[in-house]
């Protein structure tokens, strides 16, 4: 009954129709959050994320003489702070490399990404015994903003009938998103669910990239060891969707949007000083930008320290 509640809380929340945006799991605008990391007050940590990209692809998702592979790497630094037992909010400060590469040419960019800041208000933490065993459930709903830190080029547009207008570090525009994450624990079998939907605004040069939802659910367990070591192995389902971007508030750019669907395996680390993270992200469907794109596994590391 819980699950189904939030679920349609994240349908009331999602317009009918949606806009696009990024490519889905590629380039500006994505925020996996999946499990945190273990801390009480507050944390700060690094992630690293790496994800490809095949670009200029023929009109049935065939590979031409002028398809192009992307990858796009980040280094992000990230934290959070618990305010009582009721207010939490989460901070990423991303750092991109985008890199590309043809049979014509290479090309690559860094620098800094868009800033983003997520607030969460703790609607219940219930805790009770079933057969013996401890049952705790939470959920948090939140809003945050994305603000336009990083770099944006509006000469990639002029590609945009051949390939999505991906290849940014940044989207130039102000954008908000919505979020949810529940999670429900028997003794120390878990599950978890994490729900984004992403409202993008047109940039100064009257692009949008549309609206997204990403949504991932995850099964764990926590194997407590010494006394002092926690192991949570995990595994679950990431799923993805954009529709089409616009410009100038009118025109619908046909190389873009889509979705995508993951599997997701993992395992989170922790002691009482640190913890480190990993997971990895195995695409088993996509439909992106028309089928002139296609995506590559993903994998995303990170490094925590509760304070």
């Amino acid at each position: 009954m819980i699950i189904k509640k939030i679920l349609l809380l994240i349908l009331l929340s999602s317009p009918s129709t949606l806009l696009a945006c990024d490519i889905c799991g590629c380039g500006v605008g994505s925020y996996y959050i999946g499990i945190l990391p273990e801390y009480n007050k507050r944390f700060v940590g690094l992630r690293y994320q790496h994800k490809t990209l095949q670009t200029h692809l023929g009109p049935h998702g065939n590979v031409t003489p002028l398809s192009t592979d992307e990858t796009y790497q980040s280094a992000e630094l990230w934290g959070g702070w618990n305010f009582g037992k009721r207010f939490r909010t989460l901070a990423f400060i991303p750092y991109n490399f985008n890199q590309r590469s043809s049979q014509a040419n290479t090309g690559n960019k860094q620098g800094l990404g868009d800033i983003a800041l997520m607030g969460y208000y703790n609607l219940f933490t219930q805790s009770n015994t079933l057969n013996s065993k401890l049952l705790v459930h939470s959920l948090w709903v939140g809003a945050g903003v994305k603000l336009p830190t990083g770099k944006y080029e509006p000469s990639e547009r002029l590609a945009i009938q051949e390939n999505p207008n991906n290849f940014q570090l940044g989207t130039a525009s102000t954008d908000f998103t919505l979020n949810a994450a529940y999670d429900i624990r028997l003794n120390d079998f878990g599950f978890n669910l994490n729900a984004n939907y992403k409202i993008n605004t047109e940039n100064k040069y009257g692009y949008r990239y549309g609206n997204k939802l990403s949504t991932n659910a995850l099964l764990y367990y926590k194997f407590r060891l010494f006394h002092q070591l926690t192991i949570a192995p995990n595994a679950g389902i990431l799923y993805e969707t954009a529709t089409k971007d616009m410009e100038q508030g009118k025109y619908e750019m046909d190389v873009s949007g889509g979705y995508s669907t993951a599997l997701v395996t993992g395992f989170e680390l922790a002691v009482s000083k640190f913890s480190v993270g990993a997971n990895y992200q195995n695409v088993i469907g996509q439909e992106l930008a028309n089928q002139r794109a296609k995506a590559g596994n993903r994998l995303m590391l990170h490094f925590s320290v509760p304070f």
